[in-house]
């Protein structure tokens, strides 16, 4: 027994000698532990220590009561066991007893460019103002300590001296001495005392620091542009500027990348059964919330695994090069930012072009070519022939790569590449069995949101005993259109057919069938998740994708197309895709 527990133990004795005790628990979804929301499906809630130690305390002395106080009462939308009264954040906010705020999402720029733009957007709004004798303050929240020192507080002070604000105002927690002392700490924990040096510090940039119990009142903004481990630590850190100062409403600044305001949305959707768009309904009109279960056996699928090699063989220069810069889609290289004017008003999402904030590149003729050269490793004299001789135009090249850098890679570059080399392709496979849905985490079931007309649950279908041992890996299946629904339905009374399974709702790793694929778009590798798995009579399997008319011939989906029919191929399956118009129009299987 070592000597913290001696202590413990000596501490619990004198407080059963009360001969009344009051138990007041602070952050009270920690008493159920951490495994909270298996506890909560499983009923066994009050199997932990910390509650143990307060049945214990009851045995030995006389409780008077015992308030438990949380500011996250739900988990995964399920409220926590015993809840007597909430309060819930749109009420606290509309009733002035937090700060509202207004977040703002950034897609498609660089951490240095959404950091000029939200310190900037900060300091025009809350800059030389004082609220109760205190400065407002700014959380710069990294992912790393090296992301914090290295990447964020050089860009930060780059930033304060255009904008005239002195260095002295930047504060670093990281939780390294290397970095932060002790009179960085003294600071921080003086943020809200009026004439203290930690008043005078305005940005404070963190990592792992000033998420759950921080209580700064002066904290004005929030920005995190690069998403943290642990999604929770985005409603976290994001929530700490809603603390209430002065008896007049306040409203303070968020700044998230996209992915981060998705996240948060999610965070707050589980823990506060809200969302930032719209807090007044928890979900979708004529939605219902519905517990999908796994039902045994699991079922598997042996497929191929595909990988590729690829070899570079040069070739010569022949002809001119058409880059066809008319006709390029220019909207996808734009910085897009997403606002909404408060978290708690049922306000829309407003979005609008910021490309004034992006940091571009001033090309010449002879440092475009340069660049070109450096990137391929090619002539110079080469690079500055196939530009000259273009269809397109070495000015309008120019142009083009000026008014956004990312066309000399996506377009001029990959163009040139493809003029003076081949790639030749060798295709690797190996058998590998992939589990069609597993057992959720810690949980009885999954949760999904859906129309009623659009589910069809095993308990209530009106199919027949045999058509429903022909399917119903999970017992309800929640489709996202009719046209699903119907595809579904031709499949299963198909006597063609032995076994259909609805894949398509289960996208998030909940199982293995998947298909990698370049996401044109994007620029990265992601998975797509067909909506059907079907065995036919014969016993050849089927692909199935149904997707809307409108949509068949967007690059993604031909994108996602290509990925699954190559690996059905190489696996012995017929990949298959609908439009939505034939499978309501006509029975597809009748060929």
């Amino acid at each position: 027994m070592d000597e913290s527990t001696l202590i413990d133990n000596q501490r619990f004795k004198k407080l059963c000698k009360l001969p009344k005790l009051g138990v007041y628990v602070d952050e009270a979804h920690h008493l159920f532990g951490s495994d909270l929301e298996k506890q909560i499906r499983a009923k066994t809630a009050n199997k932990t220590t910390l509650r143990d130690t307060i049945n214990l305390l009851a045995e030995k002395t006389s409780i008077v009561a015992c308030y438990n106080y949380t500011g996250t009462p739900y988990v995964n939308k399920q409220i926590l066991p015993e809840v007597v009264y909430a309060y819930n954040l749109r009420e606290s906010i509309a009733n002035g007893y937090l700060k509202d705020a207004d977040p703002r999402a950034f897609s498609n720029v660089k951490s240095n460019e959404f950091l000029k733009y939200s310190v900037g957007t900060f300091w025009d709004r809350y800059g030389g103002k004082q609220y109760e004798g205190l400065n407002p303050k700014m959380a710069i929240y990294a992912s790393r300590v090296e992301e914090a020192v290295n990447e964020v507080k050089p860009t930060l002070e780059k930033i304060l001296v255009e904008l005239g604000i002195p260095l002295t105002s930047i504060l670093v927690n990281v939780g390294d001495e290397k970095y932060t002392k002790n009179e960085d700490i003294r600071n921080f924990n003086d943020l809200d005392v009026v004439g203290s040096q930690g008043n005078d510090k305005q940005f404070i940039i963190l990592v792992d620091k000033g998420k759950e119990g921080w209580n700064c009142r002066s904290l004005f903004g929030v920005a995190m542009f690069r998403s943290p481990k642990s999604k929770i630590c985005v409603l976290q850190a994001t929530m700490r500027c809603l603390r209430k100062i002065t008896d007049e409403r306040q409203t303070a600044s968020i700044f998230l990348s996209k992915e981060n305001y998705d996240i948060l949305d999610n965070e707050l959707n589980k823990n506060f059964n809200i969302n930032i768009n719209n807090l007044k309904a928890d979900h979708e009109p004529n939605k219902k919330i519905y517990k999908v279960r796994v039902l045994p056996p699991l079922k598997t699928i042996k497929i191929k695994k595909v990988w590729h090699d690829y070899k570079i063989i040069k070739k010569e220069y022949i002809a001119p090069v058409e880059f066809d810069l008319t006709n390029l889609d220019m909207s996808k290289y734009e910085s897009i930012i997403y606002e909404k004017n408060s978290i708690f008003v049922d306000t829309s999402l407003k979005k609008s072009n910021i490309d004034f904030i992006k940091e571009q590149r001033e090309f010449s003729k002879l440092s475009l070519v340069c660049e070109i050269a450096k990137y391929l490793n090619i002539s110079c004299i080469l690079v500055n022939k196939i530009l000259v001789e273009s269809v397109d135009g070495i000015d309008n090249i120019l142009s083009a790569v000026n008014k956004y850098n990312e066309i000399l890679n996506d377009v001029i570059i990959f163009k040139i590449f493809h003029t003076i080399f081949d790639v030749k392709t060798e295709i690797h496979t190996e058998d590998k069995e992939v589990l069609l849905l597993r057992e959720p985490i810690n949980a009885g079931y999954y949760e999904f949101s859906a129309k009623e007309n659009l589910v069809v649950s095993k308990a209530t279908t009106s199919l027949d005993r045999e058509l429903i041992a022909k399917s119903f890996h999970a017992d309800t299946y929640c489709f996202d259109s009719l046209p699903e629904k119907e595809c579904f339905y031709q499949y299963i009374m198909n006597d063609d057919v032995t076994e259909i399974y609805f894949t398509g709702m289960f996208t998030a790793n909940q199982g293995d069938l998947s298909v990698q694929y370049y996401d044109p778009e994007s620029g990265r590798i992601r998975n797509y998740y067909p909506d059907f798995l079907a065995k036919m009579k014969n016993g050849s399997y089927q692909l199935i994708e149904v997707k809307g008319d409108n949509k068949i011939d967007d690059n993604v989906v031909k994108a996602k197309a290509q990925a699954a029919s190559e690996l059905a191929v190489l696996s012995g399956i017929e990949y298959k895709m609908y439009a939505s118009s034939d499978i309501m129009s006509r029975n597809i299987l009748d060929n």
